[in-house]
């Protein structure tokens, strides 16, 4: 059958792709790979120990199969979700992650660009390397993750700054009481290099940009941290929630989120599978807050999964420095629009209308 005279398929137009060999988020990684030097790649690769948590947080995807829906009217797939008042269109975010500058002379600020144009809100890192109040510059919504510095004035000013800076929610990452052991970062012998600093932590503890690095975070985190952290007026999320336990606390304490989350299989290792302890940690939030969940998302398809098993909406981390090292602020929305598309296209070919309409019935244990 000639091209011309092939039928075509109700609603399916072929994308117009500018690269044929990036066409998913795989693809961007291993491009990635071959255009970052061997220090930074292997910091924003790199696992804890044996890696084996940040493999199962991909492979807990795997062990689930999505069980789809017929005969349902899927003509106008809405993908909306409300998180902390503010109506997102998709229900995906910027996880945190550190020194974009890494990855591409814009850093964080092309980063910000992309989520902004879209409306997809970033959660920006306290080891960004671009200052917090430039990438406020940008708009777009945003919040703002945050490590705990040991100095207690400098902690304080720290959150003030983000807070004035117009940051919608505070980020607490809890899982962070040291820095795992990241084997790939010792056998190349990773430094950050001396032109990428620290400026929001070198602000908040007044030193010298090239002193940041030095800064203490404090090994002394706990429960009062989240009501500390609140009294600023803005919603605190807790990221690095495993356990059912933890997940009950944080609400009683005041978080307006939970965020599942093992930090990108970069802590401690062996750890629970994101995927895999969020349907206990939904159980027992009950609907009380959101929750979020991050860790191997990759695909429209991991999206819906997470969504179904009862997440409000999924962060992502790794491929925003993957679109970043290709191709700056365009490749950082190339990865956007793509993991967007799938979960519009998943959710149709499921059956799900809207993401409130999905729920555990749409997932099964692979047999296998």
């Amino acid at each position: 059958m000639s091209e011309s005279s092939r039928p075509a398929l109700a609603g399916f137009q072929p994308e117009r792709v500018a690269d044929p060999n990036l066409v998913n988020l795989d693809d961007y990684e291993r491009e990635a790979a071959d255009r970052l030097a061997p220090g930074p790649l292997a910091y924003y690769t790199g696992g804890a120990n044996d890696e084996r948590t940040l493999a199962d947080n991909r492979a807990a995807f795997r062990r689930r199969r999505i069980v789809p829906r017929v005969l349902r009217d899927v003509s106008a797939v809405d993908t909306t979700v409300e998180v902390l008042g503010r109506t997102w269109r998709w229900p995906v975010f910027l996880a945190p992650t550190a020194f974009h500058r890494l990855a591409h002379p814009d850093g964080e600020l092309a980063t910000a660009r992309a989520a902004a144009a879209r409306g997809i809100t970033m959660t920006l890192s306290t080891s960004s390397s671009t200052d917090l109040a430039d990438v406020a510059g940008v708009g777009g919504p945003r919040w703002f993750q945050v490590y705990l510095l040991a100095d207690a004035g400098a902690r304080r000013a720290l959150v003030e700054r983000a807070v004035a800076a117009g940051y919608e929610a505070l980020v607490l990452t809890a899982d962070l009481p040291r820095a795992g052991r990241r084997e790939r970062d010792i056998r190349v012998g990773f430094t950050i290099p001396q032109d990428v600093a620290v400026p929001n932590i070198s602000a908040a503890a007044g030193v010298p940009l090239a002193h940041g690095l030095n800064v203490a975070f404090t090994d002394r985190l706990s429960w009062d941290d989240v009501e500390w952290l609140a009294g600023f007026g803005r919603p605190v999320i807790v990221k690095g929630v495993l356990h059912p336990e933890d997940a009950r606390l944080a609400v009683e304490r005041g978080a307006a989120a939970v965020q599942v989350s093992n930090h990108g299989g970069r802590q401690l290792d062996n750890a629970i599978a994101s995927l895999d302890a969020l349907p206990a940690i939904v159980d027992v939030v009950a609907g009380r807050v959101p929750v979020l969940m991050d860790g191997g998302v990759r695909r429209g398809t991991d999206a819906l999964m997470a969504l179904a098993l009862g997440a409000t909406a999924v962060g992502i981390g790794r491929p925003v420095l993957w679109g970043l090292a290709v191709n700056g602020e365009a490749g950082v929305g190339h990865v956007l629009d793509l993991l967007t598309a799938e979960l519009e296209l998943a959710m149709a070919l499921a059956g799900a209308p809207s993401v409130g309409d999905l729920g555990p019935a749409w997932i099964d244990r692979s047999p296998g």
